[in-house]
């Protein structure tokens, strides 16, 4: 075990985990919501700080991220554990095993040695992602710091469940955030996830503040998250709030987990998705887990020239000049763009 960060010390023996939006009490001997983090003696310690259960060389487009630094590699870790409980959890050998089992998993890597790893890589950037990184918050921010001293970009896959704190502490060493963005009603986040829709949307709407790169991702379940009205609130606050030049990510959902008992996602429900995030003004939007589909390239907002294709995680040659649309000139949002 390793000691916690951001947790204050409460009465009778419990501490007060401050790192993300549950904000557990958690009592002597016992773990909070995450599983990973435990009370020992009136002390918060981290079981997961150097157990990384799952590492991997990337395309940066599997995060997804489409706007930054395209066709790089990334350097992706995760450990076990997860602050969510999602019924329709597409990886939850990884992320649910620690509340299921009370088991964690996974082989002692120190940050600098993932670092290394990056660099031996080739990778231009370090993800945490697979499962939650804000339950291994510990290991991101100390390989995070590492990683911007050596020039690599670090980039978090999350729930955007996070707290106001740990967005913070974190916002000096990350550069780029997908966000998953569930669905749009509180009873599904509570239902579906044993969390709250509000922290995610504040969250968001905080990233673009920090200046991180921001894209969204929502798994369009079939008859859960899919109505018209919900997804065109979605889509009116991704617009509004965060801007109509935030990547919006549709993803096709698979059989998983706890959620058997639906098929997979219709693509002609997630087309009609795609044209709801239009008609809200989204400039880019893509469809996931569709490899081939006409929608995974990158069109100017402006001309509709293809400026980056795209099959499945691959990505050709990007035609920007300087960031720009070679046919009209016009910017093209993102970072790190030829």
């Amino acid at each position: 075990m390793h000691s916690a960060r951001l947790w204050k010390s409460l009465d009778g023996g419990a501490v007060g985990c401050r790192l993300c939006n549950h904000f557990c009490r958690i009592e002597d001997g016992e773990r909070g919501t995450c599983g990973v983090r435990q009370n020992s003696g009136g002390q918060l310690m981290t079981l997961v700080y150097d157990k990384v259960a799952a590492i991997n060389l990337d395309p940066v487009e599997k995060k997804p991220l489409y706007h930054f630094h395209p066709g790089s590699s990334t350097f992706s870790v995760g450990t076990m554990g997860c602050n969510f409980a999602c019924t329709f959890c597409q990886n939850e050998t990884l992320s649910q095993t620690p509340k299921a089992k009370g088991r964690v998993d996974g082989e002692t890597v120190a940050p600098d040695l993932l670092v290394r790893s990056a660099l031996k890589h080739q990778a231009s950037s370090l993800s945490y992602t697979y499962s939650e990184p804000t339950i291994f918050f510990e290991l991101v921010q100390d390989t995070a710091k590492l990683a911007k001293e050596e020039g690599l970009k670090n980039i978090l896959v999350s729930n955007g469940f996070m707290s106001g704190d740990g967005l913070d502490e974190l916002a000096p060493v990350v550069d780029a955030a997908n966000v998953d963005l569930k669905a749009f009603t509180e009873a599904f986040y509570r239902e579906h996830c044993g969390a709250r829709l509000k922290p995610v949307l504040d969250n968001l709407k905080r990233i673009r503040e920090l200046g991180w790169w921001l894209e969204v991702t929502t798994l369009i379940i079939p008859g859960l998250n899919d109505s018209r009205e919900e997804l065109q609130e979605l889509t009116a606050f991704m617009a509004g709030e965060l801007g109509t030049n935030v990547p919006w990510h549709i993803s096709r959902f698979h059989p998983a987990h706890r959620m058997t008992d639906r098929p997979p996602t219709p693509v002609r429900t997630l087309e009609q998705a795609f044209d709801i995030g239009k008609q809200a003004g989204l400039e880019y939007v893509y469809l996931g887990n569709v490899p081939g589909h006409r929608s995974e390239t990158t069109l100017c907002s402006q001309c509709g020239a293809p400026v980056l294709e795209r099959r499945g995680f691959a990505s050709q040659p990007a035609k920007t000049v300087q960031g720009r649309c070679p046919d009209c000139g016009n910017p093209i949002p993102g970072r790190g763009l030829p």
